[in-house]
């Protein structure tokens, strides 16, 4: 498989990657219990493209031993592969939440999920499009805003933490709403990932951890 078929593949991946992650927020939203046990069927297709991608990139590293910014953008997407199934992971894992949810007496989420539901899918959404743009400027943007969600992450713990210990009762859907924060930050951290991915195709630079290693 040629390096541009690779690319073509991994956005699929990617766009299966967003509408999953588009439908696992609306079954937590709405508590539809049947849209979230839907989920499961999408992220197996996630698991195949994955494991035709990793065929795909052996393929290419034996046949075409690419070599420089073919051999970046080769690795770029085998990390890229491991983010996106691991994003479909996620949204399964928000789905099980949603319908657990769904089980419980009705009662708020707490207000800074909607932000952060829609920030981790913005942050997704501009490191794939930096990826197929080349744009390093833009994919340093998706790593500085990854504080953000991190900002939002935390106020939700703290809530439901805090509500926990007033309000027993509330516990089980305290705990499963904590799930949903923690696998939303997790999403952040990935499109992160991508966007690092980036900047080492678009520019030869290894950012991971760049601030903790300076």
């Amino acid at each position: 498989m040629a390096l541009r078929e690779l690319e073509q593949q991994i956005l699929r991946m990617g766009a299966l990657s967003e509408r999953i992650l588009a439908l696992a927020t609306q079954a937590v939203s709405e508590r539809d219990t049947q849209l979230a046990l839907s989920i499961d069927r999408e992220d197996l297709e996630i698991d195949r493209l994955e494991v035709d991608l990793d065929a795909a990139i052996l393929c290419a590293l034996a046949l075409r031993a690419p070599v420089a910014g073919d051999l970046r953008c080769v690795m770029a997407i085998k990390g890229m592969a491991i983010d996106l199934e691991r994003v479909g992971d996620l949204a399964r894992n928000m789905a099980r939440a949603a319908v657990l949810l769904g089980e419980l007496a009705e009662s708020g989420l707490p207000a800074q999920l909607e932000p952060l539901q829609r920030e981790a899918a913005r942050q997704l959404r501009a490191a794939l499009d930096a990826f197929q743009a080349r744009d390093a400027e833009l994919a340093r943007r998706v790593i500085r805003r990854d504080d953000y969600v991190d900002a939002l992450h935390a106020e939700i713990l703290h809530e439901m933490v805090t509500t926990m210990s007033r309000k027993p009762d509330w516990v089980p859907q305290a705990v499963q709403t904590i799930l949903i924060a923690e696998s939303l930050e997790r999403v952040g951290d990935h499109a992160t990932n991508i966007a690092e991915g980036v900047i080492l195709v678009s520019e030869a630079r290894i950012v991971k951890h760049a601030e903790k290693l300076a």
